[in-house]
């Protein structure tokens, strides 16, 4: 079998179009989601003149929606938290933009500097705060939109320790 006249006869898969996807318009992948949310972190100029930071409640914005899924900017000033959570039927990207934030869950403590991100999925439960000494900036992906974002009490395991 001679390889050259296969592709004589084949053509060029890159030039049969109806083979290729369409690009898509809105993410539908896990890791779309996660491109999308590095994507809007590296473009400052769609999120920075927005940030307001407020002493007395944790800021958001709704940044952008697409079919199912919404983008959330949201400020921390230091001590701020969100309290012990899970995000109902919607999974998530958590991107860092600035500062530390810190998340909690039953298996432990991670700190999360600019750059760090986590994807979870429907259920998963964790507490994130701004423990530093400097303002904070976090852009989350939902897919579908958050329409719930039940509170959980922590379960007492050792002392200074959230499960």
């Amino acid at each position: 079998m001679n390889s050259d006249s296969d592709l004589q006869i084949a053509g060029d898969i890159l030039e049969v179009p109806h083979l290729l996807q369409a690009p898509r318009e809105h993410p539908a992948t896990v890791a779309e989601f996660v491109g999308l949310a590095r994507a809007i972190a590296a473009d400052r100029s769609q999120w920075e003149h927005l940030v307001q930071y407020d002493a007395t409640s944790r800021w958001y914005h709704r940044l952008r929606t697409g079919p199912g899924y919404e983008v959330w900017l949201l400020s921390w000033v230091p001590g701020q938290g969100s309290g012990l959570h899970d995000h109902g039927p919607s999974s998530g990207v958590l991107t860092v933009l600035e500062g530390t934030l810190t998340e909690r869950t039953e298996r432990g403590t991670r700190a999360l500097g600019a750059g760090a991100q986590r994807v979870f999925a429907p259920g998963y439960v964790h507490e994130v705060v701004n423990d530093a000494l400097e303002a904070a900036v976090s852009l989350h992906v939902y897919y579908p939109g958050l329409t719930q974002m039940p509170m959980h009490t922590p379960r007492c395991t050792a002392v200074g320790q959230v499960p």
